[in-house]
């Protein structure tokens, strides 16, 4: 693997057990520490599709999605940071 396209996954962001109020202001705080080419896994309860489209809306080009899985139980998703 090139040092280019070389990723650095931080962590995971386990939301399961956090209110849902809380959830996208946790998550979107996770997403601005990270630097180009970290990321992190998101675990979810459930298809996090409408944080994606507010990271469309609001961090458009300046991030990735990429499921790892896709429930029925247990949604994962690494969202990183683009290298530039």
């Amino acid at each position: 693997m090139s040092h280019s396209t070389q990723t650095i996954d931080t962590g995971v962001v386990d939301v399961r057990t956090i209110a849902p109020r809380d959830r996208h202001p946790l998550i979107f705080d996770a997403f601005e520490k990270l630097t180009a080419g970290q990321g992190f896994f998101l675990v979810n309860d459930h298809d996090p599709k409408p944080l994606y489209y507010q990271f469309q809306a609001e961090r458009t080009g300046q991030f990735t999605w990429d499921y790892v899985e896709q429930g029925p139980a247990v949604w994962r998703v690494r969202i990183g940071r683009p290298l530039a």
